[in-house]
């Protein structure tokens, strides 16, 4: 098994395509050490190259919102009265560390995603 690291798009698609044949290796084969390695180098690649920045925290708290089909009420237990709600959601007031805290606890959005931004 020869692999080099992946330095562009045209030895990424080699990569994938080489994982491709050999995805369903068969743990403890060659094959299957050889997958790990490529899915590894894939990974990097891809972080590196192609890197997803968090959601804004806003959208974040809305597709929460979406998700758990809770209404802006909902959120007072967390944001505060209705009127700091309607601010946060619409961008005239910045969440605090507080808000920051209670959402992650209450609602599980990652920190990363209301810290950005």
């Amino acid at each position: 098994m020869t692999i080099k690291p992946i330095r562009n798009d045209n030895e990424l698609k080699a990569a994938f395509q080489r994982l491709e044949a050999i995805f369903q290796a068969e743990s403890g084969t060659p094959e299957a050490d050889e997958m790990e390695v490529w899915v590894t180098l894939i990974e990097a690649y891809e972080n590196k190259h192609y890197a997803i920045a968090p959601p804004d925290p806003i959208e974040a708290i809305k597709f929460r919102m979406e998700q758990q089909n809770l209404s802006a009420k909902d959120l007072e237990t967390y944001i505060g009265s209705s009127g700091r709600v309607s601010e946060i959601l619409n961008r005239k007031r910045p969440l605090s560390l507080r808000m920051i805290k209670r959402l992650h606890e209450g609602l599980a959005i990652p920190y990363e995603s209301l810290l950005a931004g």
